[in-house]
């Protein structure tokens, strides 16, 4: 089956890849297209591309689609990710850092991390929560609790 994205590199776009390679100033992904598209460009299939760079056949594919429909640049780059949504809103938030600062439970020194996650969900402030969450939300304002 004859591929429906051939991969034809102007003299500039060569030494372009070939300067992002002998660089090494790039992310890997960034390196790993340039190496593709040079190695389609030479006329190697997808299976030899992807044995040489150890990616799957399917990101050889991706790559030569991707410089086909919108260049250089276009194929090198990654795509946009979309926004994280927050976990927790203004109030919630608010809420959170008024029971960090408040007393711990009975029988306890400090407020844990996991121990402020358990009582917002059992309060009903939100259905569920990692520690994790909340260690960054209260090191997003500057609340240090130890």
């Amino acid at each position: 089956m004859a591929k429906k994205y051939i991969v034809d590199l102007r003299e500039e776009e060569v030494l372009q890849l070939q300067a992002i390679l002998k660089k090494g100033k790039h992310k890997a992904r960034t390196i790993t297209r340039a190496n593709i598209l040079l190695m389609a460009s030479e006329g190697e299939t997808d299976t030899a591309i992807a044995a040489a760079v150890r990616v799957h056949v399917a990101t050889v594919e991706r790559t030569r689609e991707k410089f086909v429909i919108g260049g250089l640049e276009f194929a090198l780059k990654d795509g946009e990710h979309p926004p994280k949504t927050k976990k927790l809103d203004e109030k919630q938030e608010a809420f959170l850092i008024a029971t960090a600062c408040s007393n711990p439970p009975e029988g306890r020194v400090r407020w844990t991390m996991q121990l402020l996650a358990d009582h917002l969900v059992k309060v009903g402030i939100i259905d569920s929560i990692s520690d994790e969450t909340i260690r960054q939300t209260l090191k997003k304002m500057k609340l240090n609790r130890g």
